[in-house]
């Protein structure tokens, strides 16, 4: 059962980004923020910690092709993206310790960078003309204190069920 969790919780946040992408933006005191929900590569830089960088690294694949698809039109940049943050994360857990608190961490710095990479391809390709200050304050900042917000309520779950699964394939292995 706990084998079909995994691949289950990530389908569940792949559906349930854009519902949460719906309360946004935000204004406070005239300022527009807005929030971009980052929850599947979240999980999917835990798997990468946690369980395995090389399914972590196609669970990527397979929901950046995805997510290519269905929400941006524009095939490869979520698919090269995603698989790329995941090896990173599984590279950098290496010389890292695995406590929560370091991959919180870890994981709001790789969705920062990835919201960053997001904004230079698409001001690259004039899809949008924000300039970068308003970016980092409006779009950015925003972000991952939503996102962090996010890993302190969910993080220990995410962690939980996928050490779940690596007691379940432990057992299955011996």
């Amino acid at each position: 059962m706990v084998r079909f969790l995994i691949p289950s919780v990530a389908v569940l946040l792949f559906l349930l980004e854009p519902e949460f992408a719906m309360l946004s933006p935000i204004e406070i005191k005239g300022e527009v923020y807005f929030l971009v929900p980052r929850f599947l590569i979240l999980y999917l830089i835990f798997i990468s910690i946690y369980y395995s960088r090389k399914r972590a690294v196609m669970y990527g694949v397979f929901f950046g092709v995805l997510y290519d698809v269905f929400y941006i039109d524009i095939i490869g940049l979520y698919s090269v993206l995603y698989p790329l943050i995941c090896f990173l994360a599984g590279s950098i857990v290496k010389v890292i310790h695995q406590h929560l608190v370091v991959t919180t961490t870890i994981s709001v710095v790789l969705v920062a960078i990835l919201e960053f990479i997001l904004y230079q391809f698409f001001f690259l390709i004039d899809f949008t003309a924000i300039p970068l200050a308003d970016f980092l304050r409006s779009r950015l900042l925003p972000t991952i204190i939503a996102n962090a917000l996010f890993l302190m309520i969910l993080g220990w779950a995410f962690k939980y069920l996928i050490n779940a699964r690596v007691l379940q394939r432990a057992r299955e292995v011996s």
